[in-house]
């Protein structure tokens, strides 16, 4: 889930949408955990040093991480895997292998799981932010 962090946060405040957001504290000593498309124009991605990441975004939009937040929707994704193979090797909140050789709703390809997944997360976060 590629910039997930900030996919987050962007789905969270509808004014970040389009906006480069930064997932991560502005300072010296600090790291980015997170890039939005739209920051990654100008070359910012994860673990790069705040500092760094402000002199090549400096209209960048800061945000602090919020893991309770990425917890709660990451598990609710793994939810969604989990509904097409009990196989499912988390690595991080944002990450983890899938193993879809017995897909368990009968969808036949790899490729095809992906995409229906995709859809059903992208649904329900959908329902979810309306019932919001």
């Amino acid at each position: 889930m590629d910039a997930f962090y900030a996919s987050v946060e962007q789905r969270d405040e509808p004014q970040l949408r389009g906006k480069p957001v930064i997932v991560g504290w502005p300072g010296e000593r600090s790291v980015v955990c997170a890039a939005s498309y739209e920051a990654r124009k100008f070359g910012v991605h994860s673990a790069m040093p705040s500092s760094r990441a402000k002199r090549l975004c400096p209209d960048g939009i800061f945000i602090a991480p919020n893991f309770e937040k990425y917890g709660a929707v990451s598990k609710q994704i793994r939810a969604i895997f989990e509904r097409h193979t009990p196989l499912v090797e988390p690595l991080s909140l944002d990450e983890a292998y899938l193993d879809v050789t017995q897909e368990l709703t009968g969808i036949p390809t790899a490729t095809e799981t992906a995409e229906k997944i995709r859809r059903e997360i992208r649904l329900e976060d959908r329902i979810r932010l309306a019932k919001a």
